[in-house]
């Protein structure tokens, strides 16, 4: 069910996109839209590891810097069967983790140093089983692609607005009132698209890294102790990278649930118990 519910909001993101390429620009305004996504989808698939665990500030972890973590780590992709990704700490107060990586054998895991020092080591596990869930699920590479088409889509919008101020759109197959409702809703459109592939990628990865794991509660007891710590403890995070960690470290209510790159902290916890103990 997860994978038809993101390979259908994949597809109206994708639509969303073409149709704000027709209205900046016709036929010719869609090719744009298409090879300008193609592009930063390119840029994105090589770089995007690099790029966050640098704006992080992540270091690479040994087996002699971190052995309960890195042994953790590689007993668990062993069960996953996925190679052992690389293992980073990040030295930060707010208990958080994350995966990224293009693919299972380009991986890696970040934990903060506050998520070390708050839970136990068969919550790290569930931690640690999600994130495993992501990377052989290839959600960081799904969750790219949604991210940077969605911005593809924002930047089109930018420009339709730059284009009519000054007068730029001469081709027959534009409608100016089009352009106009483009640029309003075809934003908002994608990031609620986008925001609605991540909760269902984050409920994909609880539910197969509790199988990893070997018990559900071991991430649920670790979910409730993250959900508390972030909300006391500040990350200093990108709003584009919010969706890689285990629980948003962004706080916010109200309507900006719409806009939440997790699901409830509640539905979460209460779908792994549901679960019971998994072999």
């Amino acid at each position: 069910m997860n994978i038809f519910k993101t390979a259908l909001l994949m597809t109206v993101l994708t639509l969303v996109l073409l149709w704000a390429g027709a209205a900046l620009g016709g036929r010719s305004g869609m090719t744009i839209a298409l090879v300008f996504a193609l592009a930063m989808n390119a840029f994105s698939y090589w770089f995007s590891d690099k790029i966050v665990l640098k704006m992080y500030r992540a270091r690479e972890v040994s087996e002699a810097d971190a052995p309960e973590l890195y042994s953790i780590v590689r007993r668990l992709a062993q069960r996953a069967e996925i190679p052992m990704p690389r293992v980073y700490i990040m030295d930060q107060a707010q208990p958080n983790a994350f995966a990224t990586g293009r693919n299972p054998s380009h991986a890696a895991v970040a934990v903060t140093s506050g998520i070390m020092n708050l839970l136990s080591r068969e919550e790290l596990e569930g931690v640690i089983g999600h994130e495993l869930a992501h990377i052989k699920h290839r959600d960081i590479l799904i969750g790219t692609v949604a991210a940077t088409i969605a911005g593809a889509i924002s930047y089109l919008a930018f420009m339709a607005r730059w284009a009519l101020i000054f007068g730029g759109r001469d081709d027959e197959d534009s409608n100016p009132f089009v352009a106009i409702v483009m640029m309003i809703v075809a934003p908002i459109a994608a990031m609620l698209i986008q925001m609605a592939i991540s909760r269902s990628r984050e409920y994909a990865a609880d539910s197969g890294g509790a199988k990893i794991a070997g018990n559900p509660r071991y991430l649920s007891n670790a979910l409730r102790k993250l959900q508390a710590a972030a909300q006391r403890i500040p990350l200093e995070a990108q709003p584009a990278t919010a969706h890689m960690f285990i629980v948003n470290p962004l706080s916010g209510g109200g309507i900006a649930r719409l806009f939440s790159t997790h699901p409830p902290m509640e539905e979460r916890i209460a779908r792994l118990e549901g679960m019971g103990r998994v072999p």
